[in-house]
């Protein structure tokens, strides 16, 4: 069987902030790089861990955004070096403020893109790996044994829904339009 491109896939951002004034100009950076926003979750406390407190201060909340343009899974390691610049940019006296954990969803799964290597990762390109996190079986996301414990717990199931169903709805257009081509 000879190698085929893969389906396109849904492109979102994770972000973790506590200022969240920082927030806008994040998401401007990352709308000129991807394409518009179509999806932005409510926010959730962030309190599963205070490992990112002594960086960013208290509270932490998370969002996510999804992008409206389908792309390939070939941008996960560059959105994660993208991010990190923002990040970066963003930062107070050297301390982050925001953190955007950049990701894709395709028909079956959740991968999260990551610069620190572990046994369960995929190493793609540029010092980073892709990490799936959450599986789609029969109506639900199931963890995978590694996934962060705020995705472990079923938080964000309904969001991953909600842009699974965006998504879904984007490849069968596209499915449409391209059969109405031939």
């Amino acid at each position: 069987m000879k190698p085929q491109p893969p389906q396109p896939v849904k492109f979102f951002c994770g972000v973790l902030y506590s200022d969240e004034n920082l927030t806008g100009e994040a998401c401007d950076r990352l709308q000129e790089k991807y394409g518009a926003i179509d999806y932005q979750s409510p926010s959730f406390p962030f309190d599963v861990t205070d490992y990112y407190v002594a960086e960013m201060g208290a509270p932490i909340l998370r969002c996510f955004w999804s992008f409206r343009k389908l792309t390939s899974p070939k941008i996960l390691a560059e959105s994660k070096v993208f991010c990190s610049r923002i990040e970066d940019h963003l930062s107070v006296d050297g301390r982050r403020r925001i953190n955007l954990d950049p990701g894709y969803m395709d028909y079956d799964k959740v991968v999260l893109a990551s610069a620190k290597y572990n046994a369960q990762k995929i190493y793609l390109d540029l010092g980073i790996y892709a990490d799936l996190t959450l599986r789609y079986e029969k109506g639900v996301y199931k963890p995978s044994e590694y996934a962060f414990p705020d995705f472990k717990s079923g938080l964000y199931n309904d969001v991953f829904l909600h842009i699974r169903a965006k998504y879904k709805g984007q490849l069968r257009r596209m499915m449409r339009e391209d059969s109405g081509r031939e």
